[in-house]
């Protein structure tokens, strides 16, 4: 009886000592989850107060730009696309031309055409140099006179300006030797300080002021710095960046591969093989048609293309796409129209007949063609026409030789017989300025103007006649109301369709790459890749 006693109490004994061993073990338990809950929430906090510090650390002010082989920092007489783009920045034109290609003052503040061949503009007066001086009516003269009398890229745009009335510092008369369609889009050169050169050589070695948003700081062999313009006439646009730093390179790819390393912002090119040098991954870029239109010009005057019908069907039967994707890995853009990269006065997209083999086929039979012997025919004064039409190419070009292998190839399979004209360069150009040809592998660089003189002016090298555009292109040199100049611009893209004179191929693609940490809205064109600049940053 006493041992069952005794060891019920050791029992009692036992387990009383493991409750209050259990009790101890599940306060520790809570003890560390209490300590981790409170380290994890510190944590926590920390990395939430550190994001908030690391966005405000992280919104940097200053960008790197690059430029290979640097001829000059003078935007007249530099050559270098990154130089002209830059430029934009520091130096600013009369007239300057928006994301949608259209005409707006800079430092002009209004303009008026008085007659065919005078414009008269009115300056802005609250311009003044990045060093202090006022901007006037002398430095405009001082800068077209500059350029007539030298080799400047911008040479072009005033071959046509025979003299310069000065009314009063701020008013001035531009006389031109014959009419210029447009000629306010030729007003895009960047003006020069005429006092600022009264005692220095207009050379290449120096570095001018300007009234731009940004101004030269430092000039090195290596790197080029810009800062703020304090003096710069549009106190109402607030500057993020605040400081350019441009590197400078010995050559595209060396520029390219400092891109790819990461140690540049912003590059633009119309290099088609630019992944093989900054890949394609680590960056963001826009892609959007470049200034080179490669187009075919039908002959108004030869034998089978004087025929709507034939013009029309050989429209019909060019597959651009798949000349685009064959010949040029999608590199290119298709194009229907010389306007159609995205200018304001012309905003439809479909301006060519389009591919489709049985329009072809249908607008030939409806006009009394017949499909026979693989080949369409028709008889004419008791004789059998087949098509027989010559393709002039640049022999030294073997991609358009390519092109025009494939543009070959399709009509024969629609039967109408293409014979390939390869010609010398030399030949090539006289074969185009005479006019003898057929249809003719061309292309033309686009110039900021809308005029389509190229295309349907008189003596124009398709040999196009028509009287209705003739009065569209009279009316159209003589208005500046928006509505009307979309209007008949839309009545020319139509007229292009209906009468294939004709025929729009592709356009070459310009890319504007950047850095996947560079915000704020990156909106370029071939003609200015730094709109919206005011609001970047990084």
């Amino acid at each position: 009886m006493y041992d069952m006693e005794r060891k019920i109490e050791e029992m009692r004994l036992n387990m009383k000592s493991n409750f209050f061993k259990y009790l101890f073990a599940i306060f520790v338990i809570c003890i560390m989850f209490f300590a981790v809950y409170k380290i994890k929430t510190e944590e926590e906090k920390q990395e939430q107060d550190q994001t908030t510090v690391g966005t405000e650390e992280k919104k940097i002010t200053e960008i790197t730009l690059g430029v290979a082989s640097l001829d000059s920092t003078n935007p007249i007489l530099s050559k270098n696309k990154n130089i002209q783009d830059i430029s934009r920045l520091i130096y600013e034109p009369l007239i300057q031309i928006t994301s949608d290609y259209k005409a707006e003052g800079c430092l002009a503040k209004e303009w008026a055409k008085q007659n065919a061949t005078t414009y008269i503009i009115k300056l802005k007066e609250n311009v003044r140099w990045s060093n202090g001086e006022k901007f006037t009516a002398d430095d405009v003269k001082f800068t077209i006179e500059k350029i007539k009398s030298i080799n400047s890229i911008y040479t072009s745009q005033v071959k046509n300006i025979a003299s310069i009335d000065i009314t009063d510092d701020y008013t001035l008369k531009i006389n031109l030797d014959k009419e210029i369609p447009f000629f306010e889009y030729q007003l895009t050169f960047p003006i020069m300080s005429s006092q600022f050169f009264q005692d220095k050589e207009f050379n290449a070695g120096i570095v001018p002021v300007g009234t731009g948003m940004y101004k030269y700081s430092d000039v090195q062999s290596t790197n080029l710095t810009l800062e703020k313009n304090t003096n710069w006439w549009d106190n109402k646009t607030n500057l993020t960046i605040t400081k350019i730093t441009i590197n400078l390179y010995s050559s595209l790819a060396e520029l390219y591969n400092s891109f790819k390393m990461g140690n540049i912002d912003v590059i633009d090119t119309d290099n088609s093989n630019l992944q093989e040098y900054i890949g394609t991954i680590g960056y963001a870029k826009k892609e959007m048609k470049g200034r080179e239109h490669v187009f075919l010009p039908l002959n108004n005057s030869s034998n089978f293309l004087s025929r709507k019908e034939v013009r029309k069907a050989i429209s019909y039967s060019i597959d651009k796409t798949n000349i685009v994707s064959s010949i040029f890995n999608n590199q290119y853009f298709t194009s229907s129209f010389p306007l159609d990269y995205g200018t304001w006065i012309y905003k439809e997209q479909d301006a060519s007949a389009g591919y489709n083999l049985d329009q072809a086929q249908k607008i030939l039979t409806e006009n009394g063609w017949t499909f026979k012997n693989k080949n369409w025919q028709k008889i004419e004064n008791y004789k059998t026409q087949r098509f027989q039409i010559n393709l002039v190419v640049k022999a030294s070009d073997s991609y358009r030789i390519l092109v025009a292998q494939s543009i070959a190839t399709q009509l024969e399979n629609q039967g109408i017989h293409i014979n390939i004209v390869q010609l010398s360069d030399e030949q090539y150009y006289n074969c185009l300025n005479t006019k003898n040809y057929d249809m003719i592998l061309c292309s033309i660089n686009l110039s900021l103007t809308p005029d389509m003189t190229t295309f349907f002016g008189d003596n124009n090298i398709a040999n196009y006649q028509n009287d209705e555009v003739k009065s569209i292109m009279e009316e159209v040199k003589n208005t500046t109301d928006e509505n009307t100049l979309k209007e008949k611009y839309k009545r020319l893209a139509e007229i292009y369709k209906e009468d294939s004179p004709y025929i729009s191929l592709y356009n070459n693609k310009f890319t504007v790459a950047y850095s996947t940490g560079l915000k704020g809205d990156v909106t370029p064109n071939w003609y200015n890749v730094f709109y919206n600049i005011a609001n970047w940053y990084k």
